[in-house]
């Protein structure tokens, strides 16, 4: 164990390109000492922040803890889905300076800063093979919320679907967003969009801007018929997969199946060279259509959450 002699934070709304190199620096030596997974977001994260200069902090959302130059512990937070979604919550330390106090005070400006935020609620994360996060968020009294899975494909994996000749992806335009948010809704219970709103582009999510940071949003159709969309990502030669889905009155006939092989396709093209996905543990349906297309368990996350 290494002595922490000069610790010093530093706290930001946003990840410049210093901030990136850093922390995914210790974010590579914490994965391959612990074997565990962690999700920082931080290729999302420098696309949002790293062209903001102001020194004015609105929310804090970086926690660094370094010992002189050296960085030794990070928890960030997350927020997907406009601003009453749960902060998501996740971080680490450096194995060769552990049980010093890094983390707990860390996630005591962590704390204190969701209290600011409130009413959200809080998501603490941890993989599942993690005994010291896991332990750390017993100790909260965060109660289970869900799991999900991460999955990558295996590679040279090559799969035919009788549905792919029928099935073309449109690249989405900021037109599609009330689309988009109509089919988030049904997919994963976002009420938002069943609701009237007094601005009507309050809370929409525009693909064209989400393009900027290198989410891509595809509406899947037949002869001009929308039935469906997926999202892709690419970044550091790792393709991901988010968002899929198919409407209910078009399930059941595979186009689930040809819309993941089409996405998988647009990553190859784009020249991935691992392509990954994330799917909820109980969405049976989901794990075994991504199964049957070559995608393998790698790590489960847990999510937990505290109101």
């Amino acid at each position: 164990m290494k002595k922490i002699h000069n610790p010093w934070l530093k706290l930001r709304e946003g990840i410049c390109q210093e901030d990136y190199a850093l922390i995914n620096k210790l974010q590579d030596q914490c994965v391959r000492d612990n074997q565990t997974s962690l999700k920082l977001e931080l290729d999302y994260k420098l696309s949002i922040y790293s062209k903001v200069d102001s020194v004015e902090i609105h929310q804090i959302n970086e926690f660094m803890y370094f010992n002189e130059n050296e960085l030794i512990g990070y928890i960030g937070i997350c927020q997907f889905g406009g601003p009453d979604t749960p902060l998501e919550v996740n971080g680490m330390v450096h194995p060769e300076y552990r049980q010093q106090g890094v983390f707990k005070t860390l996630s005591k400006h962590v704390m204190t800063e969701w209290r600011r935020r409130s009413p959200i609620n809080l998501l603490l994360l941890s993989d599942r093979k993690s005994e010291a996060g896991q332990a750390f968020i017993q100790g909260t009294g965060a109660i289970y919320h869900h799991s999900e899975h991460e999955m990558y494909l295996r590679k040279n994996q090559s799969e035919i679907s009788d549905n792919l000749e029928t099935i073309t992806l449109r690249k989405a335009t900021n037109t599609d967003a009330r689309e988009i948010n109509r089919q988030n809704a049904i997919y994963f219970g976002d009420n938002r969009g069943e609701e009237e709103t007094s601005d009507p582009q309050e809370e929409l999510i525009f693909p064209e801007e989400e393009e900027k940071s290198g989410m891509i949003t595809y509406l899947a159709q037949i002869d001009q018929q929308i039935i469906g969309k997926v999202h892709t990502h690419l970044s550091q030669g790792i393709g991901g997969i988010y968002g899929l889905g198919v409407l209910p009155e078009y399930r059941g006939k595979g186009y689930g199946k040809a819309i993941l092989l089409k996405a998988i396709d647009k990553l190859k093209e784009a020249n991935a060279g691992d392509i990954m996905l994330q799917v909820a543990v109980d969405n049976a349906n989901a794990l075994r259509l991504y199964q049957s297309c070559g995608f393998l368990e790698t790590s489960t996350m847990d999510y937990y959450e505290l109101k």
